[in-house]
């Protein structure tokens, strides 16, 4: 039978992790679209940084914050009670830095896309920043917006490193479609990993089609 907890459990991270990105990504994406300052290319590198790492590297690096011995860990243990290590929440966090710039880098593409004069003509109008942002920017950057939602959505429900790393397989908390995966082929369960394998080679190829089919303008610069 399916894993179909794996499944709702993939969803419902994908999900989380692509609302908070949007929070996020945006602001981030505009201000790098935007800005002058020196520290552009360190933030730049630093947002890309998850492209090049190693997943288990980045896994290891959160566990060790998330140790309750540590600050991060410890502040949440005080909040929560529990810790963030083996949690539906430290796989959210790890999700967030490992998809970030499947957020942050067709955002950033789409406002550069956006010409400069009509972002001088409004605040010629006395448009504030903010409104120019609301009014001019972001319906312009709409199929930037999406592509970016969907890329990281994806990217979420085929993560398994770094999900492993902080999240360990533990049923209907931690254990995602990926993670299922693993573990039917070392039991030997191969009809059950071709059923979760085929779910998500199906999906991955239908995400992609829509992003292409969409605008192929806002790939990844950095892939």
């Amino acid at each position: 039978m399916p894993d179909f907890g794996a499944v709702l459990l993939s969803l419902q991270l994908a999900l989380v992790t692509t609302l908070v990105l949007l929070a996020l990504g945006i602001p981030l994406a505009w201000w790098l679209s935007s800005t002058r300052s020196k520290a552009k290319p360190i933030i730049e590198a630093v947002t890309a940084l998850p492209l090049v790492l190693p997943p288990t590297v980045i896994g290891f690096y959160l566990l060790v914050l998330f140790n309750p011995e540590a600050p991060i860990g410890g502040l949440w243990v005080s909040l929560t009670g529990g810790t963030l290590s083996f949690s539906f929440a430290g796989l959210v966090i790890a999700s967030v830095v490992y998809s970030l710039p499947f957020m942050v880098q067709p955002l950033q593409t789409a406002f550069e896309s956006v010409g400069r004069d009509q972002r001088e003509a409004a605040a010629i109008l006395r448009a504030s920043p903010f409104d120019t942002f609301r009014s001019v920017v972001l319906p312009q950057s709409r199929r930037g917006l999406l592509t970016a939602c969907i890329l990281t959505f994806a990217h979420t429900i085929g993560e398994f490193g770094v999900v492993l790393m902080v999240g360990g397989n533990i049923p209907e908390r931690t254990r995602v479609i990926s993670i299922a995966v693993y573990e039917h082929v070392e039991n030997i369960e191969y009809a059950e990993a071709h059923i979760l394998s085929i779910g998500l080679l199906v999906f991955s190829f239908v995400t992609l089609l829509g992003v292409y089919a969409l605008n192929g303008r806002y790939r990844l610069r950095v892939s």
